[in-house]
């Protein structure tokens, strides 16, 4: 079967997806909250489009009921359940009844958001990573009701994007998360208490384990609001550094400044 897919989102993760979908499947939707939320998302498609070499069109507007024509809706918003659920639940309004919804969350409890949604036996957690026209991996995760229809539907589209669907446990981090964030945390402690660079602490990572980023790296890259909201989603003790940073307002790249400057980064990318 060939998805038609639509994304719910303009940040990096939703912009990521649409790209990747309409360059392997020819075409794609996205829906943004806003007409400014519209021009950067037109504008950061059109340039993973290009990287990627490929020809694709993208739908992009405020209107849920673009979510009409299509067979494959994730929504790829704020990783909060509140705003995820409202949104989720007006999609399955819009949505087709046989399309399937899909959440891109990386902690928060599918099944809640199934049923949430209003029709939690076609719903799929579709955890992509960033950047999404990069990683591999989607791992999915169901809720109960969900046949498998739904399930090897969900493979397959993964496989139709270039991806690996890896099916894991509905628990808070799923596998990866769940895993990975103790660890990164583990890195800011130990930075800490013995006084070490960030810059050594990553060097050691990636030239000693073979991690293609560092660990300082990738929590600025994650985000740290985002990763105090993931490890307090797993019961991660998350260090006072991270939170002290966060509340500064420096929370990664995506802000200019965390473990790491990134001004020039942020410059380049509003000229």
């Amino acid at each position: 079967m060939h998805e038609k897919v639509a994304v719910i989102g303009s940040g990096a993760i939703a912009c990521g997806l649409a790209a990747v979908a309409a360059a392997r499947l020819g075409d794609a939707v996205l829906v943004a909250r806003s007409d400014d939320s519209c021009v950067r998302a037109s504008r950061q498609t059109g340039k993973l489009l290009a990287r990627l070499e490929a020809e694709g069109r993208i739908d992009i507007g405020t209107d849920l009921e673009a979510l009409a024509g299509a067979t494959y809706v994730v929504e790829a918003i704020a990783e909060d359940f509140a705003c995820k659920a409202d949104v989720l639940a007006r999609a399955g309004r819009y949505a087709a009844p046989d399309a399937i919804l899909g959440t891109t969350t990386s902690s928060l409890s599918v099944a809640d958001l199934a049923l949430a949604s209003g029709r939690p036996e076609r719903f799929v957690g579709f955890h992509v990573f960033n950047p999404v026209t990069k990683m591999e991996l989607v791992e999915l995760a169901y809720a109960p009701q969900a046949p498998e229809d739904v399930r090897e539907r969900s493979r397959e589209l993964c496989a139709a994007l270039g991806k690996t669907g890896v099916e894991v446990p509905d628990v808070a981090g799923f596998v990866v998360n769940r895993l990975l964030f103790p660890f990164l945390f583990d890195a800011v402690r130990l930075m800490e208490e013995h006084d070490v660079e960030p810059e050594a602490v990553d060097r050691c990572m990636t030239l000693g384990a073979g991690h293609p980023m560092g660990p300082l790296s990738l929590l600025d890259f994650v985000g740290l609001d985002v990763a105090i909201a993931i490890g307090e989603s797993i019961g991660a003790d998350v260090p006072a550094r991270v939170r002290e940073l966060a509340a500064d307002g420096h929370l990664g790249k995506k802000a200019g400044r965390g473990f790491f400057d990134y001004e020039d980064a942020v410059a380049l990318r509003k000229s």
